[in-house]
């Protein structure tokens, strides 16, 4: 038997029992305060640095464990991971392309940017949300390369999201 100071740790289920929204917006409603606070004492360029950073680091670990799920690391069980993220009608998108080397998708409308805005973070949004999106990605499937050059949560239209599985190099080529 296994004591608690050794024993794996739980998986993290949260998403699947409430929501990737809602679960942004607990972390949010208790961050925020945490990181003025430690802005206020340590300087708020530093701090962001740092929660940046750490919020990377959660996502590829998040990305990691997808890939872990047994679902494979393709683009198309990728694409079967979105739900999670629109669950309750959190985000709205259109697909453009959804091969198995390609998988393109517009946000057009994120109750995530609509929730930070509304609980006065909208600074924070980007970083807790938005900045994840290229580490999970990363850690889902290092061969895939996402392209997004405007988000909600900066002020545009919509968000592009835009995946490309590399082709694999062929060795004996180069």
């Amino acid at each position: 038997m296994q004591d608690e100071t050794t024993a794996a740790p739980r998986p993290d289920t949260l998403n699947a029992q409430v929501g990737v929204l809602v679960r942004r917006e607990i972390e949010a409603r208790i961050l925020g305060p945490m990181i003025d606070a430690f802005a206020d004492a340590f300087g708020r360029e530093r701090v962001l640095e740092i929660v940046r950073s750490t919020i990377v680091e959660i996502a590829r670990s998040q990305g990691r464990t997808m890939r872990m799920s047994g679902n494979g690391n393709d683009l198309e069980a990728f694409a079967g991971t979105m739900e999670a993220w629109k669950r309750g009608g959190a985000l709205e998108t259109d697909t453009l392309v959804d091969s198995g080397d390609a998988f393109d998708f517009d946000v057009t409308r994120c109750r995530y940017a609509e929730m930070y805005r509304a609980i006065g973070m909208e600074e924070l949004g980007s970083i807790l949300s938005c900045a994840r999106d290229y580490a999970l990605i990363e850690g889902f499937n290092e061969s895939v390369d996402l392209t997004r050059t405007q988000t909600i949560m900066e002020g545009a239209t919509h968000c592009d999201f835009r995946y490309r599985l590399r082709a694999p190099v062929d060795l004996e080529q180069t």
